[in-house]
């Protein structure tokens, strides 16, 4: 191999492996479309426009009747823009929808299904927990996830959520947070009672939706043909 080819075999391997924090996915939010109050056993529907097709969104578990549907008055901003959008996601959501409980002890376990499994899906939290009075979101061991962005809510300031293996903490913390694999439910539980703070879902894609590749992909398929292109015109002009 000439040290030519073998700078640009380099050069494609370091951008496959920034390319994935180079680039961020768009998400398609849920979109709540109705929602029935109750302490361990309320309910949830909603619809996420993603590209291959929408993904039907049901919820079951604790849900405050101060929760907002619909993209009515009421709900939050979920601003600013940069404490629920970053890493790789690239958009907060764009509704005013919320999904609001209160935790506590007894309030049993709180799920999350897709009509259809979906890849690596999101999650934004809003004031969880506030000063004196911490709060968690306590994943299940198997659903291995990151923290994408953080800071304050437009409505009660407040800073970054926090990670500590499978639980998700806040005091007055806000942001999202990203799921790892393919996924039919998320399930957790809410521990700690606190006024009240809430959360959405969101995804880029589905799993049957035949692998279009996203931003990220195709700049890297775009960068190696780059790379090779030369060398290929140059091994087809030999005799």
């Amino acid at each position: 191999m000439s040290r030519r080819m073998l700078a640009g075999v380099i050069f494609l391997g370091v951008v496959m492996m920034l390319e994935g924090d180079a680039w961020a996915d768009v998400i398609a939010w849920t979109d709540w479309t109705s929602f029935t109050a109750g302490t361990t056993a309320g309910t949830a529907t909603g619809t996420m426009a993603t590209t291959g097709g929408p993904v039907g969104v049901s919820y079951v578990g604790q849900v405050l009747s101060n929760s907002n549907t619909n993209n009515t008055a009421g709900g939050i901003s979920w601003g600013p823009a940069s404490t629920f959008s970053g890493g790789s996601i690239s958009n907060a959501p764009p509704f005013r929808d919320i999904i609001t409980l209160q935790g506590g002890a007894g309030t049993g376990t709180n799920t999350i299904t897709f009509s259809t499994p979906v890849v690596d899906p999101v999650m934004a939290i809003w004031s969880l927990g506030a000063g004196g009075t911490p709060a968690s979101f306590v994943f299940s061991s198997s659903e291995p996830f990151a923290i994408q962005s953080g800071g304050p809510s437009n409505e009660f300031g407040g800073s970054s959520i926090t990670k500590a293996g499978n639980v998700v903490n806040g005091v007055e913390g806000n942001g999202t947070i990203r799921f790892s694999g393919t996924f039919s439910q998320i399930t957790w539980t809410n521990p700690q009672a606190e006024f009240f703070y809430g959360f959405t879902a969101g995804v880029a894609g589905v799993a049957s939706s035949g692998g279009v590749p996203g931003p990220s992909t195709l700049v890297t398929v775009v960068m190696g043909l780059l790379v090779l292109a030369p060398f290929v015109r140059r091994r087809s002009r030999r005799p």
